[in-house]
């Protein structure tokens, strides 16, 4: 397919794939396909969250925020490298920069209750006891995004000629991560470094990135030709794109596209935004090495081989919240 350049990215309905009318599943797989061949985004309704879930998960995240510093930070654990908790101002930088983002997020895991070793690797969650229904309406998001991203890693399968269910072994008990976020007010725009943004532009690292509605505008995707758009989505829609790891295994067919969050105006500097993405990781012993049938002489192999594990570790040490 030739690159086209989109002032918007496309808007898709999950409910197509789910149907099981194969007229309206294969539409949709191609144009997800399409879609992530080129701009790398789209944006999805019929996701599962309703209205009801969405409010309150948003008022238990905005009453987290709004405590003091020294309350947020009984819920920050360093030793663990921001995989659960808290993480405070500053902490999280973009690849290739020192400078910190003006955020600060709180990490909710994988909780693994069937007799899988893997849940060795994860460590609990963390939860505030200041807001006690934290739990029950981050946790309902997770599980809730964590399957639309099945599915939408299904869709992904079909394009890619592999087997419906390809994935799904691979993101049983997946690492992935609920983040919500925090672009905290900046009462003096004078008192932070010049280049200090709300996210660096950046590549996700994982399979795919399922986000939720922001409480204001500010994320922008990087078109092919340089040219950095907004990216919007209606109040019932998420924004779904590929992650790094995606790019990998597919040896670039499908765009792990580069996109930032930009400070608001001067004046709208004081105004907080809120943002909840849902990072979908796969197993740590998956695979990234480039499937056979992306490599070909037209399209040669770009990465070594490496699993998500290995991968994910880079990444941390890279990103500040993890020493070497």
């Amino acid at each position: 397919m030739q690159d086209q350049l989109l002032d918007q990215i496309p808007s898709l309905d999950l409910a197509d794939f789910r149907s099981g009318d194969p007229e309206r599943k294969a539409r949709f797989v191609q144009q997800l396909g399409e879609a992530y061949q080129n701009i790398g985004f789209v944006a999805l309704k019929n996701h599962g969250l309703n209205d009801e879930q969405t409010k309150q998960l948003y008022a238990d995240v905005q009453a987290f925020f709004q405590l003091p510093d020294e309350a947020k930070q009984r819920y920050e654990n360093p030793e663990l490298a921001g995989q659960r908790g808290y993480i405070s101002k500053g902490k999280e930088h973009a690849k290739g920069r020192n400078t910190g983002d003006l955020k600060e997020f709180f990490h909710v895991g994988q909780e693994v209750e069937e007799e899988d070793p893997i849940k060795n690797e994860y460590p609990a969650n963390i939860w505030p006891e200041e807001v006690p229904t934290f739990k029950e309406s981050t946790f309902r998001a997770y599980r809730t995004l964590e399957s639309a991203g099945q599915d939408v890693l299904r869709a992904i399968a079909l394009y890619l000629h592999l087997p419906e269910n390809y994935f799904d072994d691979k993101v049983k008990h997946g690492n992935s991560i609920l983040r919500p976020i925090h672009y905290f007010p900046i009462e003096d725009p004078e008192a932070v470094p010049a280049d200090a943004v709300r996210a660096a532009e950046h590549g996700d690292i994982n399979l795919i990135t399922l986000l939720m509605g922001a409480s204001a505008d500010g994320l922008q995707v990087k078109r092919r030709d340089g040219k950095w758009i907004p990216i919007t989505a209606l109040p019932d829609q998420i924004v779904v794109n590929v992650g790094d790891m995606l790019q990998r295994l597919t040896n670039g067919v499908l765009k792990s596209t580069i996109h930032r969050v930009v400070n608001p105006p001067r004046e709208k500097m004081n105004t907080s935004r809120f943002s909840i993405p849902f990072f979908m990781h796969p197993r740590s012993e998956m695979s990234l090495a480039a499937l056979d049938h992306c490599v070909t002489p037209d399209n040669p192999k770009k990465e070594a081989d490496i699993t998500a594990g290995e991968f994910l570790n880079e990444r941390l040490i890279e990103l500040g919240l993890k020493k070497k």
